[in-house]
């Protein structure tokens, strides 16, 4: 059994534990959080039967017994985290997004290198069996013309916000808003598939304090062009599609999940299917990454950071071609 240590006590913490109790390949052997929160580890600790709960993090890092830690905290200190596991000699999985950007990306990329350590981000659309079954169905679709991505979800914390109390997820200090939330999983499938665009427009909808709270992200490759909206202030049906000149594959789903895939080929009956096996979203990858560890397959860690460089990279310069300033 794999030994991981989670950082937070966030909304995403409990949803990943869950995932990896599940999963049954890593065991949660220890939980950390901020002095102030620490209540709220053990909470947690004892909801999941964890042993050890930390507050002092180099302590956490010391512990030997520890094979992984899992980065579950805000945007901005990603980074920071992330280097200092590194650092430590531990392997880390980070969730999305990897980092705020791109010079922050290359050198943990290149640090986990470095150290011949395992460094994973946790994107759940790029991991599980119905993404691996739309990249072997995009040779059938002929030539990719269009690709429309909508997640649009309205937010449990936007109502705050709109009587101007600003949370972290929307705190452009903090590098919330929709871009590098909800819409980066847009980008991800899209960059997952089909590599860097050659040019990108992200034009948004930018709140009383300089925040994204939904938007439109424009990327242009040689033959087609890919549409990404991303919301936090308003929701509708979201799904995936690629057209292509021969046929089309349409998820009808938020992109998070990646259920629910219909293909159409021209001139065959249309298949919907949902190759994904466990109704709990995050399963899928973090066996994915215990699976790619026992394996000594770091070929596979590398281009899994490739994939997450180039994200960053398109969601800064987004951000910077709306004119935001985050992280001031």
């Amino acid at each position: 059994m794999i030994n991981i240590a989670m950082l937070g006590t966030g909304k995403i913490v409990p949803e990943a534990i869950d995932a990896i109790q599940q999963g049954g390949k890593f065991n949660v052997a220890a939980i950390w959080a901020r002095p102030h929160s620490k209540e709220k580890a053990e909470v947690l600790a004892q909801r999941f039967s964890i042993s050890k709960v930390y507050t002092d993090y180099d302590e956490l890092l010391a512990d030997s017994s520890i094979d992984f830690v899992y980065v579950g905290l805000v945007n901005a200190v990603h980074y920071e985290y992330t280097k200092k596991a590194l650092e430590a000699g531990k392997n880390v999985i980070l969730e999305k997004p990897f980092t705020v950007k791109a010079v922050e990306a290359e050198e943990l990329a290149n640090l986990a290198i470095k150290k011949e350590l395992y460094l994973f981000e946790a994107v759940t659309l790029l991991h599980c069996p119905n993404f691996y079954k739309i990249h072997d169905t995009l040779k059938d679709l002929g030539n990719i013309r269009i690709i429309q991505c909508n997640y649009s979800q309205y937010s449990s914390r936007y109502d705050a916000y709109k009587e101007g109390k600003v949370l972290p997820a929307f705190d452009p200090k903090l590098y919330g808003g929709a871009l590098y939330d909800i819409n980066i999983y847009n980008i991800n499938f899209i960059i997952g598939l089909f590599g860097a665009p050659k040019s990108l427009e992200y034009v948004a909808n930018i709140g009383f304090n300089g925040i994204d709270t939904s938007g439109f992200l424009v990327m242009k490759y040689d033959n087609f062009i890919a549409h990404c909206t991303g919301a936090k202030d308003s929701e509708s049906p979201s799904f995936l599609m690629i057209q292509g000149d021969n046929g089309y594959i349409r998820v009808n789903s938020t992109p998070n999940l990646l259920a629910n895939v219909k293909i159409n080929i021209r001139g065959q009956e249309a298949v919907t299917m949902n190759l994904n096996q466990f109704e709990h979203r995050m399963v899928h990858e973090f066996i994915e990454f215990a699976e790619t560890f026992e394996g000594k397959d770091y070929e596979k860690v590398k281009k899994g950071l490739e994939t997450s460089i180039i994200v960053v990279n398109a969601a800064e310069t987004a951000i910077k071609n709306a004119g935001l300033h985050y992280g001031e």
